[in-house]
């Protein structure tokens, strides 16, 4: 089993036993109460807005002047990574930009069950605690899956280090409590568009033969050469 696979598997466990160690009530409610501007985001990347919401959050502190990416002004060129980002027009065109082209790429994204949901977060912020088998404080902080441990700067990590913002886990949860419309259902495989329904194809062993130089026959011949047979 890979990295991310495991990785989805563990968060899924966590949150079905997580408790919350934080209150986040008021900050949960300011990110329902825009709900229909990351659904305007949801719509066009295919990313749930409960999840833009609580990215928003944890970059930003939701500021709608900085860009859903790294937090820097969507209005200037970007300096943290990702780097060289924009300017844009609007935070919503930022938004969009940092689901559908900056890593982890979101829109790309199958799994939207929890534990998917979860790692898809984690990945947002790297997966350097994974390394470590520890929580990821960008998904747990504020929640009794995490206690300490926090990279303070780029490729410095201190175990003794506590994140002070809410993680997206215990966001997400509160969230739901006042929302109950917000789901995470669907594995990998609901999550894949569906089949293009039609008539079946023919089974080349169901074609007979009919004597050959008749009409059914150059049929038959042009059914064949389609299906790739001569």
């Amino acid at each position: 089993m890979d990295m991310v696979a495991s990785l989805s598997r563990m968060n899924g466990e966590r949150w079905d036993k997580v408790r919350a160690t934080r209150e986040v009530s008021s900050i949960a409610r300011r990110l329902v109460a825009a709900r229909p501007r990351y659904q305007s985001v949801a719509k066009r990347t295919g990313v749930p807005w409960a999840i833009i919401a609580v990215i928003h959050e944890r970059e930003s502190s939701q500021s709608w002047s900085r860009s859903l990416a790294q937090g820097d002004p969507w209005d200037r060129v970007s300096v943290h990574v990702p780097a060289g980002r924009g300017p844009f027009e609007s935070w919503e065109e930022a938004a969009v930009d940092a689901l559908v082209n900056c890593a982890p790429y979101a829109a790309r994204w199958q799994d939207w069950s929890i534990g998917g949901a979860l790692t898809l977060l984690e990945q947002y912020n790297g997966l350097g605690y994974a390394r470590r088998g520890v929580p990821s404080p960008y998904v747990w902080a504020g929640t009794d899956q995490y206690r300490a441990g926090k990279y303070v700067r780029d490729g410095v990590y201190d175990p003794r280090a506590v994140d002070r913002q809410p993680g997206c886990a215990g966001l997400l949860k509160a969230m739901m409590e006042i929302d109950p419309s917000i789901s995470f259902a669907a594995g990998p495989e609901e999550a894949k568009p569906p089949p293009r329904s039609g008539p079946p194809a023919p089974s080349r062993a169901s074609i007979r033969h009919p004597a050959k130089g008749s009409i059914g026959a150059l049929f038959v011949d042009l059914v064949m050469r389609v299906l790739g047979r001569r």
